[in-house]
């Protein structure tokens, strides 16, 4: 099963499924993935979490059913799995801009989210560097921080992780031990082993071949097949196009499939803020 087919089964299930209590696990499930994996990608292709997803189709639903039926506010509440009128009202004028009584009351516009269907874009597609290359284990140090995929967590303490390195000299610290085969800064995702678990490792790290400094801690990289991709151009905007465009264009396009290990973004020295910077996406595949 494609990556991208995937993903429209777990859409499938989840409008199937959107008037009940369903879990990031249960979605993962339904599309053979972990939920590491499942919310990554998912965010990834779409550009919102799997939370503001759900919030939005079920809002504009029952928005919908506000301006088709008489069934009270309050009832309409409880079904779309809101506890109190209150929290229904704000989440519902957050997205329609008006309250559930006003959008039952006047006739005017609201907010529609539609159902999403995934598909990879033939049109326009822009070439990719890339080289498939085996590789031996490797050791890197740095800091990590365990975090979740829920909610959009790790997109958030990601950036401020990068900002506290970057601002405490920590940065130079770990180049100063970069005297691996990988050269440059490391930003690492890592999945907990379970495959039901929603935590993951953010590690910001350097390989280097002898023991951790203090404060620093050590992980093992293992023997594998990557995925290398070339990013051209100034930091974030870069890296985040590469990753979407791997995501909806290269694994649907090849043979490859992610095989769950490391996922290495591996930034080079230079300005990354200029659009001549260089930095490189490494996916273990099978």
């Amino acid at each position: 099963m494609t990556l991208i087919e995937s993903m429209q089964k777990a859409i499938d299930f989840m409008e199937d499924h959107l008037l009940e209590e369903i879990t990031v696990r249960d979605i993962a499930a339904a599309a053979y993935l972990s939920p590491f994996h499942f919310q990554r990608a998912f965010t990834i292709l779409t550009g919102t979490t799997l939370a503001e997803y759900l919030r939005r189709r079920r809002l504009t639903l029952v928005a919908q059913e506000l301006k088709s039926s008489d069934v009270k506010i309050i009832d309409l509440a409880y079904k779309y799995g809101y506890d109190t009128p209150e929290s229904f009202s704000k989440a519902f004028r957050k997205q329609h801009g008006v309250s559930p009584s006003e959008a039952r009351k006047v006739t005017g516009k609201i907010t529609a989210y539609n159902r999403l269907v995934i598909q990879v874009s033939l049109k326009g597609a822009e070439p990719m560097q890339y080289d498939i290359v085996e590789k031996d284990a490797f050791q890197v140090v740095g800091m990590k921080k365990d975090m979740s995929c829920v909610n959009g967590e790790n997109l958030t303490l990601i950036p401020k992780m990068w900002e506290e390195v970057n601002s405490d000299g920590t940065d130079q610290s770990l180049l100063k031990k970069n005297d691996g085969h990988v050269k440059g800064m490391l930003g690492i995702c890592v999945s907990k082993n379970d495959q039901k678990s929603e935590q993951m490792e953010y590690w910001i790290a350097v390989a280097h071949e002898g023991n951790s400094a203090e404060n620093m801690e050590t992980l093992h990289i293992p023997k594998s097949r990557w995925a290398i991709f070339s990013v051209h151009g100034a930091m974030p905007h870069a890296m985040q196009n590469a990753w979407k465009k791997i995501y909806s264009e290269w694994f649907p396009s090849n043979g490859y499939e992610n095989a769950g290990g490391p996922e290495l973004e591996v930034y080079a020295e230079g300005n990354p803020n200029s659009e001549d910077y260089y930095s490189e996406i490494w996916i273990p595949v099978k």
